[in-house]
């Protein structure tokens, strides 16, 4: 049995490197359940850990895996990914 999700196969993804991908998994994974507060908490690290790990994501790989993670997801997984998404994108000041 594979410890991979399932959309770390999807053709979407296919061409970001499997480092990233766990990154990602990982950072989805942890960030279930969360509410806002907790979810800024925990963001700020997860970024801090990518930057020393020297990952950075083009807005292509982003857009490909957050695709992928999403066809997969459950309704309530959708929603709290949404929930994720927004905070990464508008972190508060």
């Amino acid at each position: 049995m594979s410890t991979m999700p399932e959309w770390m196969s999807d053709p979407l993804v296919s061409e970001i490197p499997e480092k990233k991908l766990r990154f990602l998994g990982e950072m989805f994974a942890q960030g279930q359940g969360k509410s806002q507060k907790e979810m800024m908490a925990f963001l700020m690290p997860m970024m801090k850990k990518a930057q020393k790990e020297n990952l950075t994501f083009t807005p292509k790989e982003m857009s490909a895996a957050i695709a992928a993670i999403k066809k997969y997801s459950t309704e309530k997984e959708l929603e709290q990914i949404d929930k994720i998404l927004k905070k990464a994108e508008h972190p508060a000041s």
